[in-house]
């Protein structure tokens, strides 16, 4: 038993060395670049095939190829990689997303180069390096871990690397070459990479797809060490090694038995998976979501017309084997489950090959069970929706890198532990429907249930939740500030993304005539993903395009094709536009307007005619002024009152607003620092409430708490609205019961035109369904002229603040927080703002304004709170 126990000890910490290398590359990349590089497994791959290569085939001596494998290969690709992929993208400036959508498409193109040179068979005589002593291995993991440690602490390049992680542009400032630290540290990464490569292949089978995703599994380890500690890393490789190998010696009883050995398998991953949704995530919300797609027109009718004249064609072949065709409108119905979730959601979902696989398996388990084929498949999409539902619950307050590990780790746990078990599979057979076992009237189903997915997503698209998706995507915390309730817009955008990809998968495995866990793979679930990337994540056209060249591609001679050009193109992203967008023509932006004032407010919209009288009001309920409080108003123009001309409204008195409040305030953030001490303040209804103070003061914290945007615990503070107790409440919440916000960073929504921007304002807001409420809006702020159907993309800076003026008052808030809505106007557009905040004062919407210019303080607020270290003095 003793002998036992050492010898799995010595084979778990072979495995758990190998792992501790790769922590320690990826995050030493990630310290240096920022780039969480999901390539290293690839690289680790490309330097074991070379070495192979130059032993095994050529015949060199082992150190000699070592050496030219580690010391010249290895590094010289992650050189290779910093300057032709990721140094151009930190040029652009890129954010995490992008990055890592680079490294998705070098782990693609790599799989795919290795497929095309050395085919896609395994290979079991790639040459041992270090022998079987795992104590040799673990050594040299340790040494390097010191050595790095060492080069970090006490050297020159260790004093730049920890400047550059800290501030980059500080250090750039300081003289430190960023660029020569990020080249150092993908070089070093890649070479840690081929070490792992080299010292696994002759204990895993050496493919290019089976070595890449083992790799990707053990960076559970860099994310337990937060991206940051050498010492956690390779204590969690070794520690989870060593228990993955000591699990080979359970055997249980019964069905655990499987389950264990599965387990003893797949530690590694379930150390991913509970990393990726426990732990802390990586990044930071709101800097790491994909990037709205640029704004095109649509897809002109022609090239709809050829498309689908293109997907009818296999129907007029005098053949019957439609063995490749079938496949595309099945693969088209998965990809357009990532237009969904990735494309109008924003969100970075590498799992979706999961989804579809359990949709093959259960159609498969439900036919075998009997059930008729097309019922059996109508019965597992609401299935794994359900599925998609438990697993996307943990990971939807997550946000783009976090979220992209939580989703790839749930892919590769559902592939381990059920896709490939005999216990899941064993026994399956999975046919066609009846009356559509001929290839022909097969493939005319599949184009129906195509056509009508593609249906149901336009809808989606064009109405309301389509356009909170947009907003989702564009800007998080600026669609909680509107309204939209964020963890349920995800959770549909989930659910409906893995039903989508259910049904698909279900067709697929029906058109093979055969469960092929293969097929539903965890790396074409990357390769899927860098499709819909590349050819447009929100167009309707993509999932079409994506799955006639990917099928085309791998049923031709040479496999790996379709991964190789996927996954150049997908290096490129951040600099190559969408494929699709060359299918429709340019919007044309037509030219700027001025954005000088207007005599009773903002200038006119582009193009519209000056208008004669005043804007109409903006609630029929409140009258100019009614119910308002003399003070800076006093003697000028309303533009909230009905325009000459018309008659005005009876003159009944404006509900009283209800009195926004917070008491006792504190908030410290971890690390002992306090934003706010014992802060109290009350918003008086119908008046402008200033809050000024220096950098630093806890003006925005302040805002924020009263938002909603940070949540203070009730024994830290309350706040309050009319009495009622809102502490708790999310940001969302607030904005239904009237409290709107804008920012002092710009939040609206750069895909959506600037009418949709506000009706988003009107759909979300307290008072929903009015139908004059947008109208109102545009007007108000002079927007409802040709302006309205630009793309918020195209606009300045004037423009676009009374774009969000008007968005936040679409929804007929009582109480308006206004973070520096000064910042970025000129004089002229500061006082025509300052009108337009006077005269809704007037008439009756209560107003906070942080804000730092103290003209425009001085001249409309009735009371003024000065901040000063966390507290108010006055």
């Amino acid at each position: 038993m003793a002998s036992l126990t050492y010898e799995l000890t010595l084979a778990g910490l072979a495995v758990g060395s190998a792992a501790a290398l790769t922590g320690i590359g990826l995050v030493v990349t990630y310290r240096a670049t920022g780039v969480l590089n999901l390539a290293h497994g690839a690289v680790a791959m490309i330097c074991a095939y070379v070495l192979r290569q130059l032993v095994v085939v050529w015949g060199w001596p082992l150190p000699l190829g070592t050496l030219v494998t580690l010391l010249v290969v290895a590094p010289g690709l992650g050189l290779l990689l910093d300057r032709g992929v990721f140094r151009p993208l930190a040029l652009l400036g890129s954010n995490p997303a992008q990055t890592l959508v680079a490294s998705i498409g070098v782990f693609v193109l790599l799989v795919g180069g290795a497929a095309l040179l050395w085919g896609g068979g395994a290979r079991d005589d790639a040459p041992v390096l270090l022998g079987d002593d795992p104590w040799a291995q673990l050594a040299a993991v340790v040494a390097l871990a010191c050595l790095v440690a060492a080069v970090t602490r006490w050297t020159r390049f260790g004093r730049e690397l920890r400047a550059v992680v800290d501030n980059r542009p500080l250090a750039v400032l300081s003289g430190v070459d960023a660029d020569r630290v990020a080249a150092a540290g993908w070089a070093f990464g890649s070479f840690t990479a081929g070490l792992t490569g080299v010292l696994l292949a002759p204990y895993v089978r050496l493919d290019p797809y089976g070595m890449p995703l083992l790799v990707v599994e053990v960076i559970a380890v860099a994310v337990i060490a937060r991206m940051r500690s050498l010492p956690v890393a390779v204590a969690a490789a070794v520690a989870i090694g060593v228990a993955q190998a000591q699990l080979t010696r359970l055997h249980p009883e019964g069905w655990a038995g499987p389950l264990v050995q599965a387990l003893g398998a797949n530690l590694f991953v379930v150390a991913l998976l509970v990393a990726a949704l426990v732990l802390p995530g990586v990044g930071g919300k709101g800097r790491d979501a994909l990037p709205p797609p640029p704004c095109a027109a649509r897809v002109p009718t022609p090239v709809w017309l050829v498309t689908g004249i293109l997907f009818l064609l296999p129907l007029g072949f005098a053949g019957s084997d439609l063995h490749t065709a079938v496949q595309v409108p099945a693969l088209a119905v998965i990809l357009l489950s990532l237009v969904v979730v990735a494309g109008r959601g924003g969100q970075i979902a590498l799992g979706q090959a999961a989804y579809a696989g359990l949709g093959a398996l259960l159609t498969a388990l439900l036919a075998t069970a009997g059930v008729p084929t097309l019922l059996a498949l109508g019965l597992a999409v609401p299935m794994v929706a359900v599925v998609g539902l438990v697993t996307a619950w943990p990971a939807i307050r997550r946000h783009g890198l976090a979220l992209a590990l939580a989703t790839l780790a749930t892919g590769v746990a559902v592939s381990r532990f059920v896709l490939t078990q005999p216990y899941a599979t064993a026994g399956l057979s999975l046919g066609r429907p009846a009356g559509f076992t001929d290839d022909r009237a097969y493939y005319a189903l599949e184009l129906l249930l195509l056509a009508g997915c593609l249906a149901l997503v336009a809808a989606l698209r064009r109405g309301r939740t389509g356009r909170a998706l947009a907003a989702l995507r564009d800007h998080e915390p600026g669609a909680e500030a509107t309204g939209v309730p964020v963890p349920a817009l995800k959770l549909l955008a989930f659910v409906l993304g893995a039903a989508l990809a259910a049904l698909g998968g279900g067709l697929l495995g029906m058109g093979l005539r055969a469960f092929d866990p293969e097929a539903y793979d965890p790396i074409r679930g990357l390769l899927w993903f860098a499709a819909v990337l590349v050819l447009g994540a929100d167009s309707l056209l993509t999932p079409l395009a994506a799955a006639a060249l990917l099928i085309t591609l791998d049923a031709g001679p040479q496999a790996g094709t379709a991964a190789a050009l996927i996954g150049l193109l997908a290096t490129q992203t951040g600099r190559l536009p969408p494929l699709t967008t060359w299918l429709t023509p340019n919007r044309k932006p037509t030219a700027a307007p001025p954005d000088g004032p207007h005599p009773h407010g903002p200038a006119p919209a582009d193009g519209a005619q000056p208008r004669t009288g005043k804007p109409a009001p903006l609630s029929t309920t409140r009258t100019g002024g009614a119910g308002g409080n003399p003070g800076p108003t006093a003697g000028r123009a309303h533009p909230h009152r009905p325009a000459p001309g018309h008659a005005p409204a009876p003159p009944t008195a404006p509900a009283p607003a209800p009195e926004l409040r917070a008491d006792d305030l504190t908030l410290t953030y971890p690390g002992g620092i306090t934003a706010l001490s014992h802060v109290t303040i009350t918003l008086a209804p119908a008046r402008i409430t200033a809050l000024v103070g220096p950098n630093g003061a806890g003006k925005s914290t302040l805002f924020d708490c009263l938002a909603g945007t940070l949540r203070p615990r009730h024994h830290q503070g309350l706040i309050t609205l009319d009495g009622t107790d809102i502490t708790s409440r999310p940001a969302h919440a607030r904005t239904r019961l009237g409290i709107a916000r804008t920012f002092q960073r710009l939040a609206v929504f750069p895909s959506l035109s600037v009418e949709e921007n506000v009706r988003l304002g009107a759909e979300q807001g307290r008072v929903r369904g009015d139908p004059a409420a947008v109208e109102r809006s545009l007007r108000l702020f002079g927007l409802a002229g040709p302006v309205r159907h630009r793309a918020a993309a195209d606009l300045p800076t004037g423009t676009l603040r009374r774009v969000e003026l008007a968005r936040a008052l679409a929804g007929r808030p009582h109480t308006l927080l206004l973070d520096e809505p000064a910042a970025g106007l000129d004089a002229e557009e500061t006082a025509a703002l300052a009108r337009i905040l006077a005269a809704l004062a007037a008439d009756g919407l209560t107003v906070l304004v942080v804000e730092h210019d103290p003209d425009l303080v001085a001249g409309i607020a009735h009371t003024v709170h000065t901040m000063e270290g966390g507290r108010i003095l006055s």
